[in-house]
Order: C-alpha cells, then sequence, then structure tokens
C-alpha cells in the first residue's frame, strides 16, 4: 500500500527540480536549531554495514576559515590555467564558492578505519564508505532545501592540505566541503547551464547487457 499522496510524490520531485547547488549567499545567520535538523538528517542516512563513517567539522573560525579560502583560491587559479581562449573568460566569470559569504560551512570527511559496521561490505569495496557519506550529504542536501536553505559543494580544493589544516587524524579522507545558508535567489536550471558551461541531459542513458 502506497502511504504517500500524489501531492506529496508531486512536491517531491519538485524538491529535487529546486535542489541547486548554491555559490551566491545571503550572510543572515542560519537559525541553531534548523541547522541541527539538517544536520541530524545524517542519522537517518544509509551506510555501508551501518558503519555511519561520516566525520562533519564545522569550520567556523577565522584562521580554519581562512585556510579553507586560500587553498580554494591557489587550486582555483590553478584550474583556470588548464582552459584557454573563450572558455578560459567563461571559467575566469563563474563563481564557484560561496565561502566568502556563507554564514555556516562545514568539513565532511569520511573515517576510512572506523571499527563501526565490523567492515561488512567495505572489506570488498572499501570505497563504499565514502559513498555513504555522499548519500548521507544528499540527504541532507534536499532537507535543507525544504527548509529554504541553499547548500554549496565546494570540490575545487586540496584536499590533503586541508585536512592537515583541520588537524584531522590521518584516517579522515576528505569527502566535500559544504556552504551552507540563505540563497540571494532560486532557480530551477542550474547555474552552470545558466552560464552556458554546460547542460543538463533531459535523461540517463541505461545500457542493456
Amino acid at each position: 500500500m502506497d502511504e504517500f499522496t500524489e501531492q506529496f510524490h508531486r512536491d517531491l520531485g519538485q524538491l529535487f527540480r529546486w535542489r541547486r547547488d548554491v555559490r551566491r549567499f545571503r550572510t543572515d545567520p542560519v537559525p541553531a536549531d534548523l541547522l541541527q535538523k539538517c544536520l541530524d538528517s545524517f542519522s537517518l542516512a544509509p551506510s555501508v554495514g551501518l558503519s555511519e563513517p561520516w566525520r562533519i567539522i564545522s569550520v567556523e573560525s577565522d584562521k580554519a576559515r581562512a585556510a579553507a579560502l586560500s587553498n580554494f583560491e591557489t587550486e582555483n587559479t590553478k584550474a583556470l590555467s588548464g582552459h584557454s581562449g573563450a572558455r578560459a573568460e567563461l571559467y575566469a566569470g563563474l563563481k564557484l564558492s560561496g565561502m566568502r559569504e556563507a554564514p555556516v560551512q562545514l568539513a565532511i570527511f569520511c573515517d576510512e578505519e572506523t571499527s563501526k559496521g565490523a567492515n561488512l561490505g567495505a572489506a570488498t569495496m572499501p570505497e563504499t564508505r565514502r559513498y555513504s557519506v555522499v548519500a548521507a550529504i544528499t540527504q541532507m542536501w534536499l532537507l535543507a532545501r525544504a527548509y529554504g536553505l541553499g547548500l554549496g559543494w565546494v570540490s575545487i580544493l586540496d584536499a590533503p592540505k586541508l585536512a592537515r589544516d583541520l588537524d584531522v587524524p590521518e584516517s579522515w579522507t576528505l569527502v566535500a566541503y559544504l556552504c551552507l545558508g540563505w540563497p540571494e535567489e532560486t532557480a530551477e536550471t542550474p547555474e552552470l547551464e545558466q552560464a552556458g558551461w554546460e547542460r543538463r541531459d533531459q535523461a540517463p542513458l541505461v545500457e542493456i547487457r
């Protein structure tokens, strides 16, 4: 028996469409209770062997944020050098991080050596721990959007250096640096598509073997 209504199905589809990678944030703070609701969603996420390998660092100090921002800017300059001509000009005009404005910034790691879950599933495919962290992030992303928040995933980073700057255990691998806050505006179309960088395929290609 279907426990959800047709209206719920429509609303969920709309949530998927309006979940965007946000880079333009207002600086208004996120209420502590709302942030906690978003973080609590991790406990509902699937994980290989029920290992729950996610480790969350709230990046709040000026020193830590400055290190993360400097890391991004250095790597972004390197990335720009990999393009030329019109593509380089387009890249240079993209806003690829909300790190200067976002009131909440989270570094999400995977504990590659967690004993929780007794290695079930991860013995043969250890990368599934990181996939579990990604699944949890996606779940939080959707919940945050349902509350009107925006989330941006910053991946133009030297991950090992950021891990050292944040002084985390060596067994932790950076999966994501997230900016969270109130978006300046919302849009159904991805910003990169609006800028002409790339377009979204209408449907995934399914191969039958």
